[in-house]
């Protein structure tokens, strides 16, 4: 097959439900690894009481992450994309599984080697972040935005399925020998064979999908690159035999600097939700809530009242009346979050569980709701090529802030007895 021409979208193109479906898995597959390693905080708080296992396994990962996506996204007209995504969900599968074999090789063990061990192995978790989050969403953005929806939804499911599992492993193996580390296994094999799947999925099935197919051969006709080799699998040549002059129109775009600055607002907007919300989470729920009625449950609960709101949320906007277009309107409802603050300080400080579950779930609705709104409206307007490197500058701009929020949220342990 051969593309024709980019013209307007056919009345009836098939796989648009399909498609959603895959890139829900796959944005699922995009941090399930990471959302475990999270998740079994109290496994790892088990065996190293002393090191901050939530505060410094996420500021491991997060430097790998901004680097390698700083790398990507500098040089993403000329990184062939099925070749990125794939080697990012490889990496999550052999780091996934590295997990289970380095606590197999240690018995279970703390100390200081099986933590640096840990650390190396949350390094590439960082990487293959960069590679699968920056590919997938500059792929998508040229796609519709139902398939930028349903991938972040994915990735905010990863979340909220990994905090059930736990909490169904938890209470499985509490009474048990050995219980914790044995739901911990348990959870990470699951993590592994999602990784796995998300492989057979990108390679094999969403490529040849209609509708995928179609929106990839527009983007190749305004002069996108990167998706030669997902046009090649799905059995699609691009032609080259079109005249000097019109193969230079065709890739006339607007350079990463000039998009960049078009759509600031919308980098900052992604920016400061992310540096608010992991300011507080994981570390604060983990270290800094105190101790109720809920005993060893009570971070759990937090993480997965935080990790449910937020799926849920990023549905939200699909409800035309609850999506936030405005670029005024987001910029007024992200700076309003930063009120969560004190919040969190006095309820930490003064108020029940109750109340900081209520936050809590505050924050992941308000996370997940602003952060589809932005990334569903940013790229509308751009051609193919322009909306694969504005997704991209985006999610640079989203891991800095994860990175700048993980380095402040080390800030709760100021005053704090015993904190380091």
């Amino acid at each position: 097959m051969t593309i024709a021409d980019g013209g307007e979208l056919p009345a009836r193109l098939e796989g648009k439900f399909s498609a959603m479906v895959v890139c829900w898995i796959l944005g699922l597959g995009s941090l399930v690894s990471w959302n475990s390693m999270l998740t079994i905080g109290d496994y790892y708080y088990n065996l190293f009481p002393n090191y901050h296992p939530s505060r410094v396994l996420t500021l491991v990962y997060q430097p790998f992450a901004l680097g390698t996506m700083a790398i990507l996204a500098y040089n993403e007209s000329k990184i062939d994309t099925r070749r990125r995504n794939l080697i990012g969900y490889l990496l999550f599968f052999t780091s996934t599984l590295m997990l289970i074999v380095l606590d197999l090789a240690t018995s279970g063990r703390g100390g200081v080697g099986p933590f640096i061990g840990i650390c190396a192995i949350v390094g590439s978790f960082g990487v293959a972040d960069a590679h699968v989050q920056g590919g997938m969403v500059g792929d998508l953005c040229f796609m519709l935005p139902e398939f930028i929806q349903s991938f972040l939804a994915g990735l905010a499911a990863s979340g909220a399925l990994t905090s059930a599992l736990r909490l169904v492993t938890k209470a499985a193996f509490e009474k048990s020998d050995n219980g914790l580390r044995k739901g911990t296994m348990l959870f990470l094999a699951i993590s592994t064979f999602f990784e796995f799947l998300c492989i057979l999925l990108y390679a094999f099935f969403f490529p040849k999908l209609p509708i995928v197919k179609y929106f990839r051969s527009k983007a190749a006709l305004e002069g996108s690159k990167t998706v030669k080799a997902d046009l090649a699998a799905a059995g699609i040549q691009t032609k080259e035999d079109q005249g000097h002059e019109d193969n230079a129109k065709q890739n006339e775009r607007l350079s990463n600097k000039q998009l960049f600055f078009q759509n600031i607002d919308y980098a900052l907007d992604l920016f400061l939700i992310y540096v608010l919300t992991l300011s507080i989470f994981p570390g604060f729920l983990y270290e800094n809530t105190g101790e109720h009625k809920l005993g060893s449950w009570y971070p759990l609960v937090l993480i997965a009242a935080y990790n449910v709101w937020d799926l849920i949320s990023r549905y939200l906007p699909l409800v035309k009346f609850l999506k936030i277009e405005s670029r005024r309107g987001l910029m007024i409802a992200i700076l309003s979050r930063f009120l969560l603050i004190p919040a969190f300080y006095f309820t930490a400080k003064y108020g029940d569980q109750g109340w900081m579950i209520l936050l809590v779930s505050f924050l992941g609705l308000t996370n997940g709701h602003l952060t589809v709104c932005v990334l569903t409206t940013a790229p509308k307007g751009y051609k193919g090529p322009e909306q694969n490197a504005l997704g991209n500058l985006l999610v640079l701009c989203l891991l800095a802030g994860i990175f700048s929020g993980v380095a402040l949220d080390w800030l709760w342990l100021i005053g704090k007895k015993n904190a380091f």
